[in-house]
């Protein structure tokens, strides 16, 4: 059963009939120790890792059975079933940690009660997720448990596995630490839960009012002034929540009506609010949970993935803006935000505080210190700078927000717990090994199909999944063949330049006795793709490690991963599941998969930046090369957006259109600094003559008017 909006567009919790202030009370004290065991776990407390990830999907299991009923509005007979499983699922957990050195002992082999605690952990592992995010991940971690116990040797082809027992299986699902309690389970109740707490105390000291009230004193007052809010807002909100959903519900009942007052059609009022939260999650530092996982996977410092970040998730943001912008132009909207505040009067009131623990929080991670750390003391902070406004976190305060964290990652930790069976099965069949093989082949060597391939492939996922689960599965199964293809594109472009080291040379005197003269001089790209690929991919590897900088790999492997977190946002605005597009449409009352189409349109910077990842060195923390690249692909945003609308300043001539689109394309594609800077002159002058040739509009005088 998933959240749902109430007619303020509030994000509501299932309710259950017949439950009075006693049941309340005790969902928040759950809610509140729930909190509390896991700022002491990150923070002062030393953990193993099984008792950590254990306890942290035991109580949030316990949770989940109270948030989410089995049968919406049940009573007495079902509220007695929820609560007899929750409790189950804490034995579960708590047997696993007591059973762990005796199964060892006994040579990984189960007695009666390891069987029964097994099986019952795992079907309410399935069963937590079910509720909280409908039936595609019970269902795929079900297919991919009977796979590895033996369902693989039924399958024919390259995805024949002779499988293990079901007791071996078992055992890696549910006693190893790389199932349901592995790597996934652990990033949940450490990086991902503290950064949702973190959030959770921001909304609640009043953070998320100060930054709505910002945007309007930045953005209210220009012309189109309450979409731009609407950009500005999400992306500000993004910092503190990280999550789509979470963002459109809080600033949409805000900017929605601003922008339909203003003049924008509802629709697209929806539509942009929607896009515009999406970036939310792309908006660094919390990023939803994409960026832990990544962290996880890649083994590159978080503080690094949130630093490259940064530029991208702007450019996203100006994207949005663009859109505004020309609708905006388009249609003659001129209204402001006339009750808009000012930024002194907000600064006065005390907003300046709430910027006191995103610095706390930056500096720590620049010292060195584990973003669960940080995070826990940004969480006092945030408490410390309340009490310089008018709103002081008191006690209660402080309680809610405990409770409000805890509620707010009931989801994320049962689709993480859940999908960590999922990866176990990947990782322990090879079978993503096997599907970016195929990956690589369908592509036919050609990254761009590879990217569009990527795509469909995340779209899929995300009619079923959230992002982050998305995200997860499919950067297990397909990063390494984006991978290994960015690196051949640059092997490649090295033979064909004749600048290929000496040491890699080697590798290609087993593949052609004459390679050592072909690699002397350039050599035609045609020539140097069939050169290299007569090398044995077994050697791929290791000639990665001779010819390019380890630097090069680095951010070749972090653009991989960034590619399919980015790609894999698309789900919240694409039809015909796009939950955040959703959301906006029960805001502005407009037909929801109307809404998810507008919404798309709008957020075509999904797909323009990771084109940018793939092809250019944007994620290799050089900032005059990120700014460089940054300052382009804008103009080049910019021109997509008029040649796909036939409208920018003033409304351009069809013929026109596609000469503006061509010159979209060509700053996007990485052609060398001079030929994008003649491509920005050229877009200047084009502009310039549909101005010149666009209609003049006719105002009325004063007289006519009176």
């Amino acid at each position: 059963m998933t959240e749902k909006l109430d007619e303020a567009g509030e994000l509501t919790t299932p309710t259950r009939a017949g439950t009075g202030p006693l049941y309340a009370r005790a969902v928040l004290a759950l809610s509140v120790l729930i909190s509390l065991f896991h700022i002491y776990a990150n923070s002062i407390g030393r953990l193993d890792d099984l008792l950590l990830t254990s306890m942290h999907w035991g109580g949030f299991a316990l949770l989940c059975t109270l948030l989410y009923p089995l049968r919406p509005g049940g009573g007495r007979l079902v509220l007695g079933i929820d609560i007899a499983l929750g409790l189950l699922a804490v034995a579960a957990a708590v047997y696993v940690n007591w059973a762990f050195d005796a199964i060892y002992d006994r040579g990984v082999r189960f007695i009666w009660s390891d069987w029964v605690m097994a099986c019952l952990a795992i079907a309410l592992a399935l069963e937590m997720a079910r509720r909280t995010a409908g039936l595609f991940i019970p269902c795929l971690a079900v297919v991919a448990l009977v796979y590895l116990a033996g369902g693989g040797a039924w399958v024919p082809g390259m995805f024949k596995f002779p499988g293990l027992t079901l007791e071996t299986t078992l055992f890696r699902a549910y006693v190893e630490l790389v199932g349901m309690f592995g790597p996934i389970a652990r990033i949940s109740a450490t990086f991902v839960f503290m950064f949702v707490l973190f959030g959770a105390f921001l909304v609640r000291s009043g953070a998320g009012a100060f930054v709505i009230d910002l945007a309007r004193a930045v953005a209210g007052r220009v012309v189109g002034g309450p979409g731009f809010v609407a950009v500005l807002g999400s992306a500000l909100t993004g910092t503190v929540t990280g999550s789509a959903v979470a963002n459109t519900v809080s600033t949409g009942v805000i900017t929605i009506p601003l922008m339909k007052k203003a003049g924008f059609p509802a629709k697209f009022a929806a539509g942009v609010e929607a896009s515009a939260s999406t970036g939310g999650q792309l908006m660094p530092p919390i990023m939803g949970a994409g960026a832990f996982v990544m962290a996880t996977y890649t083994q590159i410092s978080y503080l690094t993935i949130v630093a490259v970040s940064v530029l991208p998730a702007i450019l996203y943001f100006f994207s949005v803006a663009v859109w505004v912008r020309i609708e905006a132009k388009k249609h003659d909207i001129t209204g402001v935000d006339e009750d808009s505040p000012g930024a002194l009067d907000i600064l006065r009131r005390g907003g300046i505080s709430f910027l006191i623990p995103m610095a706390v929080l930056i500096v720590m991670l620049l010292q060195g210190f584990t973003p669960t750390y940080a995070a826990a003391f940004a969480i006092l902070a945030v408490i410390g700078s309340s009490w310089l406004t008018k709103t002081p976190m008191g006690l209660l305060a402080i309680v809610d927000a405990l409770a409000l964290g805890a509620r707010n990652m009931v989801m994320t930790a049962m689709l993480l717990v859940s999908v960590g069976i999922i990866v176990m099965v990947v990782e322990t069949t090879g079978i993503g090994n096997t599907l970016s093989l195929m990956l690589a082949e369908w592509a036919g060597g050609n990254l761009m199909i590879a990217l569009v391939l990527v795509a469909l492939a995340s779209l899929v996922l995300g009619m079923g999944l959230p992002v982050t689960a998305a995200y997860i599965v499919l950067a297990t199964l397909s990063a390494p063949a984006l991978y290994q293809m960015m690196n051949d594109a640059a092997i490649v472009d090295m033979i064909a330049q004749g600048t290929l080291p000496q040491a890699a040379q080697a590798v290609f005197m087993l593949a052609d006795p004459d390679a050592m003269t072909k690699l002397q001089g350039p050599l035609p790209a045609a020539e140097a793709a069939a050169l290299y690929a007569l090398v044995p991919s077994d050697f791929s590897r290791t000639l990665y490690q001779q010819a390019l900088d380890p630097a090069l790999l680095t951010t070749t492997l972090l653009s991989a991963h960034m590619i399919i977190f980015w790609l894999s946002q698309d789900s919240n605005v694409t039809p015909p599941v796009c939950l955040t597009a959703f959301a906006a449409a029960a805001i502005a009352k407009t037909p929801p998969m109307a809404t998810g189409l507008t919404a798309w349109r709008i957020a075509k910077g999904l797909y323009i930046v990771p084109i940018l990842f793939a092809y250019t060195p944007y994620l290799n923390g050089d900032w005059l090369t990120g700014l460089e690249i940054t300052f382009f692909a804008a103009f080049g945003i910019y021109a997509l957006a008029v040649g796909f609308e036939g409208h920018g300043e003033h409304p351009i001539p069809h013929w026109l259109r596609p000469v503006i689109f061509a010159i979209g394309v060509f700053l996007i594609w990485p052609t060398g600094r001079l030929s994008q800077i003649a491509a920005v002159v050229a877009l200047v002058a084009v502009m310039l003559l549909a101005a010149k040739l666009a209609p003049k509009r006719e105002y009325a005088s004063p007289v006519e008017t009176a």
